[in-house]
């Protein structure tokens, strides 16, 4: 069974920075496309960044291009979300996402890790 455990989240100033794991178990980094989601309260859950899993390709939403990097090492089985220049708005629950269809449906997930961003 496939488990994806996130882990990095915290409280943060305005403009501060934070790194959150995703590990995967179970089977093999490898084989999927990772992805990054978010809900923030009241909102329904968006998508963030994604990494191909060849590892040659990114993708971010508008919002958090510049300042967020996607990054793997299928060797750990170990996925991150650098988030660099947070903003209140970017409070919110981060999840990890696998996908076995390279992002068009997303088989396993994670089970979230709070990042609060204080003005």
């Amino acid at each position: 069974q496939v488990h994806l455990v996130e882990s990095g989240g915290g409280l943060v100033q305005a403009g501060g920075s934070l790194r959150l794991s995703c590990e995967v178990s179970g089977s093999t980094l490898s084989r999927y496309t990772m992805g990054w989601f978010r809900q923030a309260p009241g909102k329904e859950r968006e998508f963030v960044a994604r990494f191909s899993r060849s590892g040659g390709s990114t993708d971010y939403v508008d919002s958090v291009k510049g300042r967020f990097t996607i990054s793997r090492d299928n060797a750990k089985n170990t996925a991150w979300l650098q988030l660099n220049s947070l903003k209140p708005e970017d409070t919110a629950v981060y999840y990890c996402a696998a996908s076995l269809t390279a992002g068009i449906a997303w088989d396993y997930w994670g089970q979230g890790t709070q990042v609060t961003v204080s003005s």
